[in-house]
């Protein structure tokens, strides 16, 4: 069977949308629990916080890693645009990464400066996670490019629109670590965690409201393709479904089920990955490339599918893995070191 009979382009990106919706996912949980650890009130809780990511979280970094090896491998020319554009957030989200790492484990052998270690983890975790929302916001803005070369400047990426994204996000991933407080702890850890997740959910929806007005009134392309007839019928549900789910995630915060508000926090951000990818398919780089003439050649693509198929069973299968070994919930004899 010849080359032709696979559509290879189609198939890295169902893998490379997979990868980054599961980073988002779960580095977003994590980050989202570091964002609320300081609001803790004391040691004893922010140790309870922490041991409930403990096992899990560099792991999650994973899909980090992969996603962007294949951007780099699979689509090149998106690369070779889209990273010179947003150097500087990824540097800061690399940086802040990096910190929020160190700190997590000096906090438990540095026990003099335990408050220093504690702040780093907190404002590490809220700096990767706007520097994220602001490499999102300037990827759905577009970049400016001169025949297969970016030609921007270093800081065109910080924009009102990539600000406001990058806020969302902190709201977002604050969101998510809500969820997972709700799902592995007890007591006033929990209790605070569902406060928490609903002021979260109201600034998520004020995050959506603005992005989802602004991005078709700057773009007309996104504007035809979500509200002229019969798109706008069509897409119809895609708001509608969002607001149930809000709605859910809302009651789920107020009511008794641990695994609720989690779920609904998921749900909620694969609505959003949803929406942006109707906006944009099939452009990765907006306003210029699609996925197709952006890609690698087939050979190439083809090549790494190999490799790929071995190794993404193993990733999935470790991760399930770990995260079933490390089920229920985390008490506060249960101490990680």
């Amino acid at each position: 069977m010849s080359l032709a009979a696979f559509d290879l382009v189609a198939i890295w990106t169902v893998i490379l949308g997979l990868a980054v919706f599961l980073y988002v996912l779960l580095d977003g949980f994590d980050l989202g629990v570091g964002i609320l650890f300081g609001l803790a009130p004391d040691t004893p809780s922010r140790n309870v916080i922490m041991d409930s990511i403990a096992p899990i979280w560099d792991g999650n970094e994973t899909w980090l890693v992969m996603g962007s090896i294949g951007l780099l491998t699979a689509f090149p020319l998106a690369f070779a645009i889209i990273i010179p554009a947003v150097y500087f957030p990824i540097l800061l989200m690399l940086i802040a990464l990096v910190f929020r790492g160190v700190a997590f484990e000096f906090r438990y052998r540095d026990a003099e400066r335990r408050g220093f270690w504690d702040y780093g983890f907190h404002w590490g975790s809220i700096v990767a996670t706007f520097a994220q929302g602001v490499v999102l916001g300037a990827f759905i803005q577009g970049f400016e490019v001169d025949g297969r070369h970016f030609v921007g400047g270093s800081f065109d990426c910080f924009t009102p629109f990539s600000l406001l994204t990058g806020l969302s996000l902190v709201f977002g991933y604050a969101l998510l670590g809500a969820g997972w407080l709700v799902l592995k702890t007890e007591g006033e850890v929990q209790a605070g965690a569902r406060r928490q997740g609903r002021l979260a959910l109201l600034g998520v929806l004020a995050g959506i409201g603005a992005v989802s007005l602004w991005t078709p009134l700057m773009n007309a392309e996104i504007a035809r393709r979500w509200f002229d007839w019969p798109n706008i019928a069509l897409l119809s549900p895609v708001p509608i479904v969002s607001g149930l789910i809000a709605l859910f995630t809302w009651r789920a915060f107020q009511g008794r089920h641990d695994a609720a508000p989690f779920a609904g926090g998921v749900a909620l951000f694969l609505m959003s990955y949803l929406g942006i990818a109707i906006s944009l398919f099939p452009m990765i780089v907006p306003g210029h490339y699609t996925l197709w003439q952006a890609a690698a050649s087939p050979d190439t693509q083809l090549f790494l599918l190999v490799g790929t198929l071995v190794l993404l069973p193993v990733i999935l299968l470790y991760t399930a893995w770990s995260y079933w070994v490390f089920r229920g919930k985390v008490t506060a004899d249960m101490g990680y070191h």
